[in-house]
C-alpha cells in the first residue's frame, strides 16, 4: 500500500473529524480568551460594554472558523497557499490607497461592522506560502542562493507594504515569522549570520549618524531610542506608556490587588489598557501568579503545536504548524517584552487577550490550520 493510500484510509472522514480535533488545544485557546474577557470586563470598570461583550462574540465566530478550517484536508490549504498570499498582498495594496486611518497610521479596511487589518492576515499567509514552497523544493536546493532569493522576496513584499503604513511591529513579526520557516526548512546558517551582521551594522550606522549631516533618522526618532533606553528621561512624554506599565507590573506583587481593584486602571493612568497594555492590567490585579499562569497557558499551546508538527508526516504540515507556533510565540513574547521595557513600544497585541477583531480571527484561522494538520495526519 502506498503512503498516499495509507494516508487516505487512515485519516478520519465526515463528522468523525470532530472527534479527532485536538480538544485539549481548543480548550487552552478558550481559557486564554476567557482571561481576555475577564480583563476587558475589568478595564471597562465592571461592564461587558464596550469591549468584553464584543470580544466574546468575535471569539465565538473565530472558534467556529477554527473548526471549519480544521475539517478541510491539509492538502487543500497547501494548494490554496498561493491564492491566500496574493489576496493578502492585494489587500495591503488596497490599504495603501483606500485604507482607513487611525492614530497616524493607515492600516485598516473599514467593513462597517469591524475594521480588517490585512497585515495581520499577512503574518499567516507568508508562513503558508513558504511552507508550500519548501514542500515543493528539493532538499538539496534549499540553500542554493537562487532558491533562497525567492522566499526572501516573498517575505520582503508584505514587509515593505506594512512598513509604509507605518506599522513597524507587524512588519517585524512578518519578517521574523518568515525567517523562522527558512531556518526550519534547513537554510544554511551562514545566511542568518549575514542578516544578523547586516542588522548590527545598520543599527551601528543609525546610532553613529546622530547629529551629523548624514543622520539616518529624524531627531524625534532618536529621542524615542533615548526613551526606550531610559524611560524616566521623559516620564510625561514618550516614556509615559512604559513608565505607567512598569508601575502597574510592580504594584501587583505576588498575588495582585484583586479583581477590579487595580489603581492604574481605576485612575486611568495606563493608556491602551484594553489593547497593547492589557498584560500590566492582569499583573496588577492578579500579581505574579496571574501573569505566570497566563504564560503557562501560552507555553502549553506552543507544546501542543510542536507535538502536531512532530507527528505530521508531510513537510508542508510540519513547516506550517511550526511557523504558526513561532508567530504565536512572537506575538506574546514581543508584547510582554514591550510592556516590561525590554523592547521598544511597537504596537503588538497580546494574542487572544487584547481587544481586537483582525488579530483574533486570523489567529483562530491559523489554529484551524494546526487542527487540520492534526486531524488529517496518517494514524
Amino acid at each position: 500500500m502506498s503512503y498516499l493510500e495509507y494516508s487516505v484510509k487512515s485519516t478520519p472522514t465526515g463528522w468523525r473529524k470532530i472527534l479527532h480535533l485536538n480538544w485539549a488545544l481548543a480548550m487552552l485557546l478558550a481559557a486564554v480568551a476567557c482571561v481576555g474577557f475577564l480583563m476587558l470586563y475589568s478595564v471597562a470598570g465592571g461592564s461587558f460594554t464596550p469591549w468584553a461583550g464584543t470580544q466574546i462574540e468575535r471569539f465565538s465566530i473565530g472558534f467556529s472558523l477554527m473548526i471549519c478550517v480544521a475539517l478541510v484536508p491539509i492538502w487543500f490549504w497547501r494548494n490554496m497557499s498561493v491564492l491566500a498570499y496574493i489576496v493578502s498582498i492585494l489587500l495591503l495594496l488596497y490599504v495603501e490607497f483606500f485604507g482607513a486611518s487611525g492614530g497616524g497610521a493607515q492600516r485598516w479596511i473599514d467593513l462597517g461592522f469591524m475594521r480588517l487589518q490585512p497585515s495581520e492576515m499577512a503574518k499567516i499567509t507568508v508562513v503558508m506560502i513558504l511552507a508550500a514552497y519548501y514542500d515543493w523544493l528539493d532538499l538539496e536546493k534549499v540553500s542554493n542562493p537562487i532558491f533562497v532569493a525567492i522566499p526572501l522576496a516573498l517575505i520582503g513584499l508584505p514587509v515593505g507594504l506594512t512598513v509604509i503604513q507605518p506599522d513597524l511591529g507587524t512588519s517585524l513579526l512578518i519578517m521574523m515569522g518568515g525567517g523562522a520557516v527558512l531556518f526550519l526548512a534547513g537554510t544554511h546558517w551562514l545566511y542568518f549570520v549575514t542578516v544578523i551582521a547586516l542588522g548590527v551594522g545598520a543599527v551601528t550606522a543609525v546610532l553613529m549618524g546622530r547629529g551629523t549631516s548624514w543622520a539616518l533618522l529624524a531627531e524625534y526618532q532618536y529621542d524615542r531610542i533615548d526613551t526606550f533606553l531610559n524611560p524616566s528621561s521623559d516620564p510625561l512624554g514618550d516614556g509615559y506608556h512604559i513608565t505607567q506599565s512598569q508601575i502597574a507590573l510592580g504594584s501587583g506583587g505576588w498575588t495582585g490587588r484583586g479583581f477590579l481593584q487595580g489603581t492604574q486602571i481605576r485612575g486611568d493612568f495606563l493608556p491602551e489598557s484594553h489593547t497593547d497594555f492589557i498584560f500590566p492590567t492582569l499583573a496588577e490585579e492578579f500579581g505574579f501568579v496571574g501573569a505566570a499562569s497566563l504564560l503557562v497557558l501560552y507555553v502549553l499551546i506552543l507544546l501542543f503545536c510542536c507535538a502536531t508538527a512532530y507527528l505530521a508526516r508531510d513537510r508542508f504540515a510540519s513547516l506550517l504548524v511550526m511557523g504558526i507556533a513561532v508567530t504565536f510565540f512572537l506575538y506574546f513574547g514581543v508584547n510582554m517584552a514591550m510592556v516590561m521595557g525590554l523592547a521598544p513600544v511597537v504596537g503588538v497585541p497580546l494574542p487572544l487577550v487584547s481587544y481586537g477583531g483582525s488579530a483574533m480571527l486570523v489567529l483562530m484561522v491559523a489554529f484551524g490550520l494546526v487542527q487540520s494538520a492534526h486531524i488529517h495526519r496518517p494514524r
